[in-house]
Formats: C-alpha cells, structure tokens, sequence
C-alpha cells in the first residue's frame, strides 16, 4: 500500500466498514432527515441538503429513500424524533475524539458510546473536555487530478475560504462555518465537485502515533464507534505516518 495517502487508506478503510456494517443508507437517512428538518426540503434553498444528496448519490442511495427521508424531514411523512448529540472523548495514547451522534433514543446511544471507548482502552469525557482541541470548519475534499492549486486557490479563496492545503494526491478546502454556502457555490460554478464536502471538526493540536500496535488501537476503537447504528462521524487528532497507518490498516 505504499504511495497512498492518509486520505485514500483512511477513506478506503472507512468504506469498508460501512459496508461491512450495511449503515451507510441508514447514516445518510439520518442526515437527510436531519437536513430536511433544519432548512426545508429545497436543496437550492438548503447547502447542507445539497451536500448530503452528492453523499447519497456517490453511494448509489435508491431516490425512493432519499425523498422519503426528506419528507419525513420536513414533516410530510409520519417518523421518530432524531436528535442530534455530540459526545467527547478519548481513544488510546491520548487521542481526542468528536463523536457525532443522531439518535432516536439518547440513553441508549451514550450508553453504546461510554461501552465502546471503555472496553477498547479509551474513555468517555464531559462537555469540553477535548472540545478546546477542534475547531468546527466548512471541509472540502478535491481530488488532485481535478484541479490545480493555483486554480483551485483562486476560487476558493474568492468564495470565502480561509486555507487551502495541498496533500499530494488531493486538496483541503478549509473556511469558516458562515462561509460555508459560499464556498460550496463557488466551487460548483467552477465545475469543482468536490468528493466530500462537510462541516467537520478540524483537530488544532495532534497526538503522534508512532507505533502500529498503538495505531491499530486506535483504529479498532475508532471503526467500532463508526459501526455503532446512531454515529453518523468520529473526528480524531491522531498524527501517523503513511507507513504505520497503512500497516495498521492492513493488518
């Protein structure tokens, strides 16, 4: 696995949990509902649905799903109360963790999530315990061969974004949250799809795993929580080396 990036490995290894799990259509309901609920059915209205139908078509979502969801959203269909939690933590070696959560039924969830990190070496903590450590930004994924940096930088930046960071294979669009619909239009009107776009916590200060054994760890704790029904994201400050990454992958 040599030459491929964190990015490529790690989407790669996330991939094959969700399918190894069958959650990814039950992860993006969620978000659809979610969406709907929050800023209407209209995706032109809405950037936050937009982005989420892009996930939904990436992943070959049925459109009967997808309009279901979105009507239960917006009140059209009969469906459970969803709420949205944030839980923090810690993962072995230190790792802070954000733990996204959409569920029907709280107790049950935070329940799942203190099992999980308990058992696997972590461990559950308060509201800001590890929250000083992140930073919630607009994030966009673009693939290297769909663009050049300059390119890329002036549109962006045009848009509203804060920092663009380059990665060898792919490019990291980062602004801030209010900047978010500005950006994600600037960028589809330069023929720019990204391939994820999300408000995601962006980890300020990272923890280096240096070892594969603590790597995979770290790995095995974090897969288990993504595997949980009501986890929708889990967003580490971890710091690997290509080289422990992927054995800890492949392993």
């Amino acid at each position: 696995m040599s030459g491929h990036s964190k990015w490529a490995t790690t989407k790669r290894h996330k991939a094959a949990i969700d399918a190894k799990r069958g959650k990814i259509f039950s992860v993006i309901s969620k978000e659809l509902i979610m969406a709907a609920r929050s800023g209407g059915g209209d995706a032109e209205m809405n950037p936050r649905l937009r982005t989420i139908l892009q996930k939904a078509k990436a992943a070959n979502m049925p459109n009967d799903n997808v309009q279901r969801a979105i009507k239960k959203g917006t009140g059209e269909l009969p469906g459970v109360t969803i709420e949205e939690v944030l839980y923090e933590g810690y993962a072995p070696c230190g790792v802070a963790l954000m733990i996204e959560v959409a569920t029907d039924n709280t107790n049950r969830s935070v329940s799942e999530v203190r099992s999980t990190l308990t058992k696997n070496g972590g461990n559950l903590g308060g509201p800001g315990a590890v929250a000083y450590n992140f930073s919630r930004m607009g994030q966009f994924i673009i693939a290297g061969d769909k663009t050049d940096e300059e390119t890329l930088m002036d549109k962006a930046l045009e848009g509203g974004a804060e920092d663009i960071l380059s990665h060898g294979d792919h490019f990291e669009v980062r602004c801030p949250v209010t900047e978010y619909e500005k950006v994600s239009r600037a960028l589809e009107e330069a023929g720019l799809e990204p391939d994820s776009s999300e408000l995601a916590y962006i980890p300020e200060n990272l923890v280096p795993v240096s070892e594969v054994d603590d790597a995979k760890r770290v790995l095995r704790v974090i897969d288990i929580l993504e595997g949980l029904e009501d986890v929708q994201n889990v967003y580490a400050n971890f710091d690997m080396d290509d080289s422990i990454l992927e054995a800890a992958v492949d392993e």
